[in-house]
Order: C-alpha cells, then sequence, then structure tokens
C-alpha cells in the first residue's frame, strides 16, 4: 500500500511539474533592440517588431559650383524633397567642405523612414525661374547623416 500511495504522489508531482513548465510565462522585456532606431530601448530582451528609424541629409555645394550658377543668372536656389519645399539658399552661399547636418546656414533635412532603415528620395534643385540644375535620388539611411554635394555641371540652353 505504501508503494501505490508514494507511486501516487510521484506521479502527481510529474504531472504537476510538466503542467506548471507548459503554462510558464514568457517574461521577456519586449520592445526595440535595434540601437539605430529612434526608440530604442536598452532594457528590452526580445525585438517586438516597433523599431522606428529617422535619418538625415546636408545638402551642399562648393565655388565652383557657385561662380557657376551666379555667371548663369542664377540668384537663389530652391531645395525639393517629393516635390515639398525643404529650403533655399543664395546662390553664393557655398561651402569648402561638406557641412555636418543641422550646421548653421545648411539645407537639412530629417526624414522619418517609420519601420524601413533606408528610403530613397527623390530631390530637385531649382533656380528663381524654376530652371532645374539638380534632380537625383537620395537615399536616406537610419541615424546617419548623409552629405550630398550638388556637382557643378553647366546650364544647356
Amino acid at each position: 500500500m505504501k508503494k501505490v500511495i508514494l507511486s501516487s504522489i510521484c506521479l502527481s508531482l510529474i504531472v504537476g511539474l510538466s503542467v506548471t513548465n507548459s503554462c510558464k510565462k514568457d517574461n521577456k522585456i519586449k520592445g526595440c533592440t535595434d540601437k539605430d532606431s529612434k526608440n530604442y530601448d536598452a532594457t528590452a530582451q526580445e525585438n517586438d517588431g516597433s523599431c522606428l528609424y529617422e535619418g538625415e541629409a546636408v545638402f551642399w555645394y562648393d565655388q565652383t559650383a557657385s561662380e557657376g550658377l551666379i555667371a548663369d543668372g542664377a540668384t537663389a536656389l530652391t531645395f525639393y524633397i517629393n516635390g515639398e519645399i525643404v529650403g533655399s539658399s543664395a546662390t553664393s552661399v557655398y561651402w569648402t567642405a561638406a557641412p555636418d547636418c543641422g550646421q548653421n546656414g545648411s539645407i537639412t533635412i530629417t526624414e522619418d523612414l517609420g519601420k524601413v532603415k533606408t528610403h530613397a528620395y527623390s530631390l530637385s534643385v531649382k533656380d528663381q525661374t524654376e530652371f532645374e540644375y539638380w534632380n537625383a535620388i537620395v537615399n536616406i539611411d537610419a541615424n546617419t547623416c548623409l552629405r550630398f554635394q550638388l556637382n557643378w555641371s553647366a546650364r544647356k540652353k
């Protein structure tokens, strides 16, 4: 009889442990685990797909481009991303080296990339007469500053 009771107790313990382990909760902290995201959670242990990204780009041209633009009759430039105005500048304003994103006087954009780490944008730069000097596709990556130089090419008349 003792063996039957002891066997029953052992069987009950085994079944109880199996049920307890199969119902064990996942205690991992969920969140965004990608350090390139703007909502990175250092305490998260499991990525839950909530990561959001943004990236920056600064557009610039050098003295050669400035002189070419002025010689061509251009006095002001307007910068467009996906057809929307993002900034303007006098053609006499130029850089001797690539500026940092957000640097005073620069044409800098910050784009919300959503849940993707890179996104392509359409860049257009036009003068005061709406003549388009530059048209390009710009790929902006998460958590970066793209320094995009506009190289001079004489206007085709």
